[in-house]
């Protein structure tokens, strides 16, 4: 179990009860320690603690409580296994439920790196929400020029593969919109401030990171709609190429109908075909044939048909 004082600076702390302490404080704990220790406590945890069955972040307003989970996708694999843990607040402090260990790595971060100009909890929420979206945009700007890289390649005539990678950013664009979407309601729980856990002045700094989160989301979703736009350039060139394609076999079979003919009419093997017993008549054919190929390649090509 960590504890902390929240101070200008994170203070490590090591009370033996939580119950009446002259500050507020940050707790992280483990499920197990959590069902040992819950007694030190003077707040409620009105949730499940299977944390691996936690779908959503989210915060229930409770009568003595604010409680809640985050699921947070992993940057790196955003369809992957999320992390995960949970939360319980009241105007004494926080205590997060954490197994994993990532909650314990943001506070520390925040311990290590941050001075609080205005220490209270709020603040600290302000912080740890801003933790947990710190490198977003630079995220999406990569999604941006790997989109960008895609509609190069199908300008350039190859679409091989594309639209599969089209896909998964769609799939993890998808995966991050509900996350957003899901972050500004905690933030507008906690600024609508049910309970008067807050005070009333500093409600602003859920506000400032709910507007953070939202410009975020715009960016993501004009993300969304080029990749829209972008299957739907890089169907119509593969439709394109297969169409060319179509249409070249198209001209060959023209070209070569006519001598499927002659070659059909003079193999039915009739014994009065007057042109059998010419010496003439092969040659014949043959210039006849090469001629037709000929003129038909012109006429294509004078109409530009390939």
């Amino acid at each position: 179990m960590k504890c902390y004082r929240i101070m200008e600076k994170m203070e490590p702390v090591t009370p033996k009860d939580f119950k009446n302490l002259p500050y507020q404080y940050v707790v992280i704990m483990k499920s197990a320690e959590w069902n040992r220790k819950k007694a030190q406590f003077d707040i409620g945890m009105d949730l499940d603690l299977d944390l691996r069955d936690a779908g959503s972040t989210r915060a229930e307003v409770n009568y003595d409580s604010i409680t809640g989970g985050f699921n947070i996708p992993v940057r790196e694999n955003v369809p992957g296994e999320n992390h995960v843990f949970a939360f319980s607040l009241d105007e004494k402090g926080i205590i997060f439920i954490d197994d994993e260990g990532y909650c314990n790595s943001i506070v520390r971060r925040i311990a290590n790196s941050k001075r609080l100009v205005n220490p209270c909890l709020e603040r600290f929420l302000y912080d740890f929400l801003e933790q947990i979206i710190r490198d977003d945009q630079k995220m999406l700007e990569n999604y941006d020029h790997t989109l960008d890289e895609l509609e190069d390649r199908i300008l350039g005539g190859n679409t091989d593969g594309v639209l599969d990678q089209i896909a998964e950013i769609r799939n993890d664009l998808r995966d991050l919109k509900i996350h957003y979407t899901q972050l500004i309601d905690v933030c507008q729980e906690f600024e609508e401030n049910e309970n008067h856990f807050f005070k009333a002045e500093n409600e602003r700094y859920f506000h400032l990171v709910a507007q953070r989160i939202e410009r975020l989301l715009d960016m993501l979703l004009t993300l969304v709609d080029f990749t829209i736009q972008l299957r739907e350039f890089c169907q119509s060139k593969i439709d394109e190429k297969q169409n060319k394609n179509l249409g070249f076999l198209t001209i060959i079979s023209s070209i070569f109908m006519p001598l499927t003919l002659i070659a059909g009419w003079y193999g039915m093997n009739f014994k009065y075909m007057p042109e059998l017993d010419k010496v003439w008549a092969y040659p014949l054919v043959f210039v006849v044939s090469v001629m037709i190929v000929v003129v038909c390649i012109f006429y294509f090509k004078k109409n530009k048909w390939f």
